[in-house]
């Protein structure tokens, strides 16, 4: 074969091998669906499949991914491209706290996180500040270590007795405000003898009407309410008596034990009556 013959045939395999490349680069580009993500994206598909949020549900891959290198330079946008103008996006770097653009929801943080909470919980720091109490001095993610998580109290305080359980701690307490103790007309009194077992156990001793009634009955609504008598009996006795013993307690024993009249110490012991006069009679005329 001469030399003519050698080049002729270089050239017909280069053409053969170059016009299908040139033929598929006058097409136009096929565009991407998320189908193709997958053959070498698997976790992130996953991850929004799992948890993705609006995420899964309004967007798909290219809606934010606009391109592949090397034709796109940075196919990653910044959150701000969509989430504009959000009163909690007020936080410099978003991936702070959504760690995981594919899970946007799954929010952890550490064991001292406080002012990027702030952001959108003023509400509850408020309260905090307004009342305040040992979980005034915790951060935020100290209880809450996963955005929206809410511990159970037993995790760290011990139930008051053993027949309150967990989910009856907050018809009594609320986390940001413990010690603002405030229940319903409805809340039944072994919550109140588990703190207050000495009046409790006086009033169920009583056969007094008391007995028959609620703590809350008379302690309406909020923690250390004590009411006088007459909120409920108003003026029980006549102005002759009560001239004589203004105070209800010099007869009548605490409201848990009311007609406890003879404990040493305590009210006056019931009145007894006095002995009949013995009649004079008239001396007989001799």
């Amino acid at each position: 074969m001469n030399a003519g013959n050698t080049l002729r045939t270089l050239i017909l395999a280069c053409l053969a091998l170059l016009l299908p490349a040139l033929a598929m680069a006058a097409e136009p580009a096929r565009k991407l669906a998320n189908t193709d993500c997958v053959m070498c994206h698997a976790k992130p598909p996953a991850d929004i499949e799992a948890k993705g949020g609006k995420h899964k549900t309004a967007v798909g891959c290219q809606d934010c991914h606009e391109g592949h290198p090397p034709t796109v330079k940075h196919p990653i946008p910044q959150c701000s491209k969509c989430h504009e103008g959000k009163p909690h996006y007020k936080l410099d770097k978003c991936l702070g706290c959504h760690k995981n653009p594919h899970m946007p929801k799954v929010i952890s943080f550490g064991r001292d996180i406080t002012d990027p909470c702030l952001t959108c919980h003023s509400q509850q720091i408020a309260q905090l500040k307004e009342f305040r109490s040992k979980h005034s001095a915790l951060t935020c993610s100290y209880c809450h270590d996963v955005h929206g998580k809410i511990p159970n109290c037993t995790q760290c305080h011990k139930s008051h007795s053993a027949d309150i359980v967990q989910a009856d701690c907050k018809k009594c307490h609320k986390a940001h405000q413990p010690k603002n103790v405030v229940y319903g007309n409805d809340t039944n009194s072994k919550f109140c003898a588990a703190c207050h077992k000495k009046a409790y156990d006086l009033l169920v001793a009583s056969k007094a009407k008391h007995r028959a009634l609620l703590c809350v009955t008379c302690h309406q609504t909020k923690h250390k309410t004590v009411p006088k008598c007459q909120d409920c009996h108003g003026i029980p006795h006549p102005a002759g008596i009560l001239a004589k013993f203004p105070r209800c307690g010099e007869c009548h024993g605490i409201a848990h034990d009311l007609n406890n009249w003879t404990v040493p110490g305590k009210p006056a012991a019931k009145p007894v009556a006095e002995p009949k006069k013995e009649e004079k009679k008239h001396p007989k005329k001799k």
